[in-house]
């Protein structure tokens, strides 16, 4: 590829491997393997805001695509992901629903038959797997909208037989506690903020050989920190940073992520949120 190519590659939105998400993937899909039943398994998965929840959910549904059986005209779609609307509004959601699967509902409809017509598609799609994003949204509401919205979650997977999972942020975890039978069947997996240790030092190593830059970087130490410390440990961050020096590496000739890149590197989310002092790299080594 030319180095323009490389470098719209580099830009673009694609599924970059690593250790922390695949585990998440693996607990999904061994949901997905499990025989139809009365009560599926669930899972919610929780953590600080761009910990990398939409993407694991996002990767989890490209798995798993529609496909269409000509001979029987019908639609076979596994999973279906959906956000969850700015508040727990069950005429919202199910509108959402419908809009897609590509059957939308125009004009006013009670939420009764909304939620009949949308039952009749899913389960029409025989659909396993019912993924919520977002689902701290709920917490825009009162407390009786959250239950009712989240009764509602749950009739769905009860009704249909498949898996419920939710993505969240931290604060959502006391709101789905709160409905005891739904918080029975939904096993809990919290994504924390990266650390200064062996598993941050593999996905920045996983993340630079995704780049496919033609010399070795071979970072130190104090680097990795750097990076650490300017993006809080935060996923979204770091991706953003190690493709940004990717690209300027291809751009410069340097093909490498270098110690002083690292050191000179500035986040475009400092002036809002990050106060980083920086060290010259040799007093960090």
């Amino acid at each position: 590829m030319t180095p323009n190519e490389r470098i719209d590659h580099i830009k673009g939105d694609h599924w970059i491997a690593f250790d922390r998400a695949e585990i998440v993937l693996n607990r999904l899909t061994s949901c997905m393997e499990m025989p139809k039943q009365s009560r599926m398994p669930g899972l919610m998965v929780y953590g600080s805001s761009g910990i990398g929840k939409t993407m694991i959910a996002k990767r989890m549904a490209s798995k798993y695509p529609a496909s269409y059986d000509a001979g029987l005209g019908v639609t076979t779609t596994p999973i279906l992901l959906v956000q969850a609307p700015p508040a727990p509004d069950e005429r919202r959601f199910y509108q959402h629903v419908l809009a897609t699967i590509g059957a939308p509902m125009w004009g006013r409809h009670t939420v009764s038959e909304l939620e009949v017509r949308a039952l009749s598609h899913l389960r029409d799609m025989d659909l396993k797997m019912l993924m919520i994003d977002e689902v701290h949204n709920l917490l825009a509401g009162s407390y009786r909208e959250q239950r009712r919205f989240l009764n509602m979650l749950r009739f769905l997977a009860n009704d249909l037989c498949a898996s419920l999972v939710v993505f969240g942020v931290n604060e959502a975890l006391e709101a789905i506690r709160g409905d005891d039978q739904l918080a029975r069947r939904l096993d809990e997996h919290f994504l924390p903020l990266w650390e200064d240790d062996v598993e941050f030092s593999r996905l920045i190593q996983t993340l630079i050989a995704a780049m496919a830059l033609e010399r070795r970087s071979g970072l130190t130490v104090a680097s990795l920190r750097i990076i650490l410390n300017v993006t809080g440990g935060v996923t979204s961050r770091v991706f953003t940073m190690i493709k940004s020096l990717a690209i300027d590496a291809i751009e410069t000739g340097e093909e490498r992520i270098t110690d002083e890149a690292v050191h000179a590197w500035q986040p475009v989310w400092a002036k809002h949120a990050w106060n980083v002092r920086r060290q010259p790299v040799a007093e960090l080594q």
